[in-house]
């Protein structure tokens, strides 16, 4: 493609990392000339010599004023570095080097705390700021993220014609959207990877019950997984079970599957959104049974000793499950409902509570393409929260009747893992959570007496009296 300014870029982009340098190279392709500078300058070279025919779209400079210098204004630069202080650390090198029109945009996995504080620093110093929340990992930068931007709306209406041109399509829609000031952006991206561990850890779930419950092997296990995302579940993350179960690892010929060790890394923004619900009050029980999950997972050697001295008393001399492929397949449908159900009524809180007014709609069309959590199903949450953006998904007329329809697998999957030793807390927690939801009585008034009692906290009535507490050890 020819550069559309051919004299000096039109953006530029700090740190030529994996992502960084896939993001470039996506921005290059698109006909955007990009001034891009990495703090080692053998970095640059390497992704410039490597760029082929892109190389004509992007101009490589060895310093933070060549980088300015190349970039006609008023200018807009992303920073691509890890999150945390080195985000801070190249804002003050940078800040000084811009005019006050110039932009700077934080395309890192930050924490929304730190984009609230520096959008506040700079409104404070008149300069603007964007933090966009960036999904998809290397693929998707290079080919179609999906886009998640908080700052000033007019900041990202300069910079709106880059980043919709770069992002997935659904259909003729681009998946980029402004979702409110501030750290919005970022927010958003954070409960998406919230929702990203939950996801995987019902698919992992199953999985579990597939290969202990049923005897089913890597392979057959993949077969089920593709069969699966032809239907309900179709979706970027069943789609590649498919895959993962299926491969052949290189060194012994079996499954890739079965030599993998069994304790999951993580980066942390699953438990920033566990984190931030409960400072919310806002209930996300699967995702933080994934969390919680994943720290189990890493404690392998407890597991082992817990295995050789629990194991016969928990049933898992008799790992056999009566359970059906389509039970299983009706579980992960009801827990893949309950999981997102959360996720949005959670933003929904947060957008309250900070007065973002986050486009609920305009998050589930973000999502159907580019990101790691795309599937079939956003769409029609897209619809639901259209209709009603207020109302949580589950008492949506669509997502009610699916789960009318598979709440019973559901409940027959989790009774199994319980009786017979098959730990499964991400489909186990949505459905005590459905339960709760589903009973207008429940059972905290006795919490509420309990608190009265011994710290006079009172509690209201449910006949509306003005009797803030109660008759404990009048007799």
């Amino acid at each position: 493609m020819q550069p559309t300014n051919p004299g000096r870029a039109e953006i530029g982009l700090i740190g030529l990392g994996t992502m960084g340098a896939a993001l470039a190279l996506n921005i290059a392709e698109k006909g955007f000339r990009i001034a891009v500078w990495n703090r080692t300058a053998s970095v640059t070279g390497t992704f410039v010599a490597g760029a082929g025919a892109l190389a004509g779209n992007i101009l490589p400079t060895e310093s933070l004023e060549d980088l300015v210098a190349a970039i006609a204004p008023p200018r807009a630069i992303i920073l691509m570095v890890p999150a945390g202080a080195p985000v801070d650390q190249q804002i003050a090198a940078l800040r000084p080097l811009l005019d006050p029109a110039d932009m700077i945009i934080d395309a890192g996995n930050a924490n929304f705390h730190d984009t609230e504080r520096r959008a506040q620093e700079a409104r404070a110093q008149g300069v603007p700021f964007l933090g966009i929340g960036v999904s998809g990992g290397e693929e998707g930068a290079r080919h179609g993220p999906s886009i998640m931007g908080g700052g000033p709306p007019e900041a990202w209406a300069r910079v709106a014609r880059v980043l919709t041109a770069i992002a997935a399509r659904h259909g003729d829609t681009p998946c980029a959207t402004w979702m409110g000031p501030g750290g919005a952006g970022h927010f958003v991206k954070t409960v998406h990877n919230g929702i990203e561990y939950a996801d995987m850890q019902m698919i992992a779930e199953v999985y579990g019950l597939m290969r202990d419950g049923l005897g089913l092997g890597a392979r057959e296990i993949g077969g089920v997984f593709e069969a699966w995302n032809r239907g309900p579940l179709q979706s970027y993350l069943v789609e590649i079970s498919a895959a993962v179960a299926r491969a052949v690892d290189p060194v012994t010929g079996g499954a890739m599957l079965d030599v993998i060790l069994d304790a999951a890394g993580q980066k942390g923004t699953g438990r920033w959104t566990a984190i931030e619900a409960q400072h919310l009050a806002a209930p996300v029980p699967v995702i933080e049974a994934a969390v919680m999950a994943r720290n189990v997972s890493a404690r392998r050697a407890e597991r082992q000793a817990g295995e050789a001295l629990f194991g016969r008393d928990f049933g898992r001399g008799a790992q056999e499950v009566q359970l059906t492929i389509a039970d299983l397949e009706g579980a992960l449908i009801a827990g893949k409902v309950l999981c997102y159900a959360q996720g949005f009524a959670m933003l929904d809180t947060a957008s309250q509570t900070h007065g973002w007014g986050v486009p609920l709609p305009e998050c589930a069309k973000v999502w159907r393409a580019g990101c790691i959590i795309r599937s079939a199903m956003l769409d029609r949450m897209a619809a639901a929260l259209e209709e009603d953006p207020a109302r949580n998904l589950i008492l949506a007329p669509d997502f009610a009747d699916l789960l009318r329809w598979h709440h019973g697998a559901l409940r027959k999957v989790v009774a199994a893992g319980a009786l017979h030793g098959h730990g499964l807390p991400a489909l186990s927690a949505g459905l005590a959570w459905f339960d709760l939801m589903g009973r207008a009585r429940g059972t905290a008034n006795m919490i509420q007496g309990l608190r009265d009692f011994f710290g006079a906290h009172g509690f209201e009535r449910l006949d509306g009296r003005p009797i803030p507490h109660g008759p404990w050890g009048a007799g």
